[in-house]
C-alpha cells in the first residue's frame, strides 16, 4: 500500500481587502506555516493556491480554495475527488470560529457547520466527516456588528495571540504529517477551557 495522503487547507477568501481580517484565519496559517518551511511551489489548481509536497514517502497537499468562502467546497471536492482522499482521516480543515474565544483552538472530526458558511459548502460537498481545526477569533457584543468583525482587522492584542497561536499550529501541522491519530491532535492541542 502506497504511503496515506494528507490535505491541509486553510479557509479564506482572496483579494486585498480580506487579506488580515479573523475570517481569514485559515489562509493566515497555511501562509505562515508555507513561508516558515521555504515551500513556494505553489500552483492555481482545484479553484485554489494548491501546493503538492512529499514527506516520509507520503504527499501532503495544502490548499487555499480561491472561490470565496461560501463556494470552498466546490475546490476542496475537485482535490479530494482528484486524489481520492478519505476525508474522514486525511482532510483538515483550518478555520475561524466565533463561538470560541480569540486564540483558542479545538480539533473535531465532525459536527455542524455552526453556522460557519465555509464549513456549510464543505458539508455539502463531501459530507460532514472530516477533520476540523477550530481557532476562536471570539464574537462581537452586538449581533448585528458579526460581518464587520468576521472581516475585521486584528487588534493589537490580537496580533500577540496570533504571535503565540502560530508555534502551536505549526506543531500541530508537523503532528498531522507524521500520522498521529486525531485523539491524541485532540487531547495535545484542543485548548483546556
Amino acid at each position: 500500500m502506497e504511503g496515506h495522503m494528507k490535505l491541509i487547507v486553510g479557509l479564506g477568501n482572496p483579494g486585498e481587502q480580506y487579506k488580515l481580517t479573523r475570517h481569514n484565519i485559515g489562509f493566515i496559517f497555511i501562509d505562515e506555516y508555507l513561508k516558515e518551511n521555504n515551500i513556494n511551489d505553489i500552483r492555481e489548481k482545484f479553484k485554489s493556491e494548491f501546493i503538492q509536497t512529499n514527506f516520509q514517502n507520503e504527499k501532503i497537499f495544502y490548499q487555499k480554495p480561491l472561490t470565496y468562502m461560501n463556494l470552498s467546497g466546490e475546490a476542496i471536492a475537485e482535490a479530494v475527488k482528484f486524489f481520492k482522499i478519505d476525508p474522514k482521516t486525511e482532510l483538515f480543515v483550518i478555520y475561524d470560529d466565533m463561538d470560541m474565544k480569540f486564540g483558542k483552538l479545538k480539533i473535531k472530526k465532525e459536527g455542524s457547520a455552526g453556522g460557519h458558511n465555509g464549513i456549510k459548502s464543505i458539508i455539502s460537498h463531501i459530507g460532514k466527516d472530516f477533520i476540523r481545526i477550530k481557532y476562536g477569533i471570539g464574537k462581537p457584543e452586538l449581533k448585528e456588528e458579526t460581518i464587520k468583525h468576521v472581516l475585521g482587522k486584528f487588534t493589537p492584542e490580537e496580533k500577540e495571540i496570533l504571535k503565540e497561536s502560530r508555534k502551536k499550529i505549526f506543531d500541530l501541522i508537523e503532528d498531522i504529517k507524521t500520522n498521529t491519530p486525531v485523539e491524541k491532535l485532540m487531547n495535545k492541542y484542543n485548548s483546556k477551557k
